[in-house]
């Protein structure tokens, strides 16, 4: 079997590329030099925004999957980069659906609960999206370009997505315990609520969608949902890390360029019962990763 891994410097790619089955001959793409991840497979410097490039490389790899963990994930930054955005979390959809009819290949996309207004929340496979910012609302068409492609695809919805990673930027959860490691305090909303998830769960769920070759959306999080101002207490329980650092506020406070879904969530019931897979709880995930950080908790990204 062969596979392309598109964003493989990434944190969820990295996590691909480490767990990848043995026997699977693995591409990486990426905008670096070179591949981040030391996992022995092959890597190609190649931006997916340039139809012809990608069109022609797919072609002269024939994979059977194409796995895109590349996304433009800026909340805020969207509402101003919008252009970029959509190059990234639309065009190069089509231009991953257009190579994959070309090649005879299916498709696994990495999206988000931001496809929701959060209102309602949590939400299972067959909600009703709603987004209410750009970046949400580019995700959207990024799924609505695969309904239409005409290809075989999967959409695996996460959400609050850490982990640790090689030259990756900080996520809520290693940027908490850096900021917590130098002594220095963080404000935390105590209103916005979702799945917390793990990185390397989220990529063990991918590969069972190719392994069970699943088609459709299915959500991929953590099987927790807790607000985000608590979920800050439990890494620093977790971390032994000094809890009175961390101060609760509104998110109305913080004068956000985007809105947020507030009370968002995902229902994993389906992936947790057709992947066969394990997604932790909150203190679960954070033990798993704090194993990764063995005794160094300096919070630096290694």
């Amino acid at each position: 079997m062969r596979i392309v891994i598109c964003g493989c410097n990434g944190l969820l790619g990295q996590k691909l590329m480490q767990a990848a089955p043995s026997a699977a001959e693995v591409m990486g793409f990426d905008l670096q030099r070179q591949l981040v991840s030391q996992a022995g497979h092959g890597y190609k410097r190649l931006d997916i925004t340039d139809r012809r490039a990608l069109t022609g490389t797919i072609k002269a790899f024939a994979p059977d999957w194409i796995i895109n963990a590349a996304a433009y994930n800026n909340v805020d930054g969207a509402e101003s980069e919008r252009e970029l955005c959509w190059q990234i979390n639309v065009k190069a959809v089509e231009n991953l659906a257009y190579a994959c009819r070309k090649a005879h290949a299916r498709l696994v996309h990495v999206s988000t609960d931001y496809v929701f207004d959060g209102k309602e929340g949590p939400y299972d496979e067959e909600a009703v999206p709603n987004p209410i910012g750009f970046y949400g609302r580019s995700k959207l068409a990024g799924e609505n370009v695969l309904r239409l492609a005409g290809i075989d695809f999967a959409i695996a919805r996460t959400m609050v997505l850490y982990g640790r990673a090689q030259g990756v930027r900080p996520n809520f959860v290693t940027w908490l315990i850096a900021r917590l490691q130098a002594g220095e305090g963080a404000t935390i909303v105590t209103d916005q609520y979702g799945n917390t998830t793990l990185s390397d769960e989220l990529a063990a769920g991918l590969w069972a969608i190719v392994a069970k070759a699943k088609t459709g959306i299915l959500n991929i999080a953590g099987r927790e949902i807790i607000d985000r101002y608590h979920f800050a207490l439990k890494i620093a329980e977790i971390f032994h890390l000094d809890a009175g650092l961390i101060s609760p506020i509104a998110t109305a406070q913080l004068v956000q360029a985007a809105p947020r879904p507030m009370r968002s969530g995902l229902v994993v019931d389906k992936a947790l019962r057709e992947l066969n897979i394990e997604l932790s709880d909150v203190a679960g995930g954070l033990q798993k990763l704090k194993k990764q950080y063995g005794s160094d908790l300096s919070g630096s990204q290694t």
